[in-house]
């Protein structure tokens, strides 16, 4: 059982980082931001792969990761549908999200649920509005926890053969926190 003294107090309602306000999450009361002594120097986004409309939880995930021989769900922190921020791996912990580049070492992995289209086929932004401010609330918060941070990116940039997270991070809100 990984270590989890270093859990910080349930995170602010709200911050102002760059002129942008993002609402806090559905579960903010009960959400508690990881501290870590690992160097973080940036947030690589990512998506589920999963159809848009369809719920899937971090149980999901770990299952799907495990398959593939991770020890654990290889993100930090996934946004359900309805807003929600869940843990994943602790953040004191190495990722398993972004081997490409080794974009592993020194990053936070978010995730969101979504990410494919209906067809289950092409990739999409599938963003509910929910998740939308609670992707951008939880990068304003790690920016503030973690004064490391250099860079907030999708994995997409680091690998043409992924359309992970379904949109450019650069050209979006949370993108331009930096």
């Amino acid at each position: 059982e990984p270590d989890k003294s270093a859990m910080a107090q349930p995170a602010p309602a709200s911050q102002r980082l760059g002129g942008i306000v993002a609402a806090p999450p559905p579960n903010v009361a009960s959400l508690p931001l990881l501290a870590t002594a690992r160097p973080i120097d940036e947030i690589v986004w990512h998506c589920a792969a999963t159809r848009e409309g369809q719920d899937f939880t971090v149980a999901d995930i770990r299952a799907w990761h495990k398959q593939r021989g991770f020890s654990d769900v290889g993100y930090h922190y996934i946004v359900y549908r309805d807003g929600r921020i869940m843990l994943g791996r602790p953040v004191g912990q190495q990722g398993a999200h972004c081997a490409d580049g080794g974009k592993n070492r020194g990053t936070i992995g978010c995730c969101y649920i979504g990410g494919v289209a209906g067809d289950g086929q092409m990739p999409k932004d599938t963003r509910t509005p929910a998740q939308r401010a609670s992707m951008l609330w939880l990068t304003q918060q790690l920016i503030a926890q973690h004064r490391g941070i250099k860079r907030v990116t999708g994995h997409n940039d680091y690998t043409n053969a992924k359309a992970c997270p379904s949109f450019k991070v650069g050209r979006d809100e949370i993108g331009r926190l930096m």
